[in-house]
C-alpha cells in the first residue's frame, strides 16, 4: 500500500499488506485519505498499530508480521520495512468502551458527551473513532443514554455491555463452529490442564470465545463476562509428587 498518512501531518509511506477492499478505497476528498495511526489497546492501554479507512468510516486492527534481515522489492525501489501487514475490520466500541469505563470510575458514573468521553492527549486520532459508521447508533449497547435538549449524554452501562459482550461470544462460536474449527486441544493448552480426552464440547467452544474477545477488553471486565457466560473456574490439578529413583548401591572395594 502507497500514500496512506502515518500519523498526524506525516509524510506518505508505504508498506506490503493483505488488507479487504473497503480498508485501501481512494480517498473521496485529499484529506480524508487513510490513516495508519497508534491507539490505545482496548485490553492493555497500550500504543497499538490501527487504520481508518478513508473519511475514517471504518476502523481496523493491524497486525505485523516481522522476520529480521527481510526486504520488499516495490517497483525499481528496496523497502527495508520488511513487516507483512494482516489488515482486519474492528469494532470501534472496543476501543471505545475502555474509556467510557475509565470516564465511569473518574466521574462516578457521570452523563456525559461522547466527545468529552474519547479524548486522550496522548493519542490525538481518537476521537476519530466517533466518526465510524453507526457508532452512534450501536452506543446503545454498552451505554445508558441521557437526552438533553437536542444534546445526548451517555455513561457506560456494565449491565447492557455484558449482554453485548455475550452476543459477541455467541457469534464467535457459531463461526468457529460453521468453519470446522476445532477448539478442544487449544482450550487444554490455553489453560495448562492436562487431560487425554479432548473434546469439543459447547463449553470448550464458549471458553475460548471468551479468550478471543478478552483480547479486547480490561481485565476486569474479562473476568465478569466468564462469570456471566456462567463459565466454571477451572482448576489445574495438584501435581502429582515426584517418582523416587531407586538410590544405586556403591560398588564394594575389594
Amino acid at each position: 500500500m502507497r500514500g496512506a498518512r502515518s500519523g498526524q501531518g506525516a509524510a506518505p509511506a508505504q508498506w506490503v499488506l493483505i488488507a479487504p477492499e473497503a480498508a485501501i478505497d481512494s480517498p473521496k476528498t485529499p484529506d480524508s485519505e487513510p490513516l495508519f495511526t497508534k491507539l490505545r489497546n482496548p485490553s492493555t492501554g497500550e500504543a497499538t498499530l490501527y487504520l481508518f479507512n478513508s473519511g475514517a468510516q471504518q476502523l481496523f486492527e493491524v497486525k505485523a508480521f516481522h522476520e529480521e534481515r527481510r526486504s520488499w522489492f516495490i517497483g525499481q525501489t528496496v523497502q527495508q520495512d520488511g513487516r507483512l501487514l494482516f489488515v482486519t475490520p474492528m469494532d470501534p466500541l472496543f476501543l471505545i468502551l475502555y474509556y467510557l469505563i475509565k470516564a465511569d470510575k473518574e466521574q462516578q458514573g457521570k452523563f456525559q458527551p461522547l466527545d468529552q468521553v474519547v479524548l486522550d492527549s496522548e493519542y490525538p486520532s481518537c476521537p476519530l473513532l466517533l466518526k465510524c459508521a453507526d457508532v452512534k447508533q450501536y452506543i446503545q449497547h454498552v451505554t445508558e443514554e441521557k437526552e438533553i435538549g437536542s444534546q445526548k449524554f451517555h455513561k457506560y452501562s456494565q449491565e447492557k455491555t455484558l449482554k453485548w459482550l455475550k452476543k459477541k461470544v455467541n457469534q464467535t462460536v457459531k463461526a468457529l463452529k460453521s468453519n470446522n474449527i476445532s477448539v478442544g486441544e487449544r482450550v487444554l493448552a490455553s489453560t495448562f490442564i492436562n487431560s487425554k480426552q479432548i473434546t469439543d464440547a459447547q463449553e470448550d467452544y464458549v471458553r475460548y470465545a471468551h479468550g478471543l474477545i478478552s483480547e479486547y477488553i480490561p481485565e476486569d471486565l474479562s473476568k465478569e463476562l466468564l462469570k456471566y457466560l456462567g463459565l466454571p473456574e477451572l482448576r489445574s490439578p495438584a501435581p502429582e509428587p515426584p517418582v523416587k529413583m531407586p538410590e544405586k548401591r556403591r560398588a564394594k572395594k575389594k
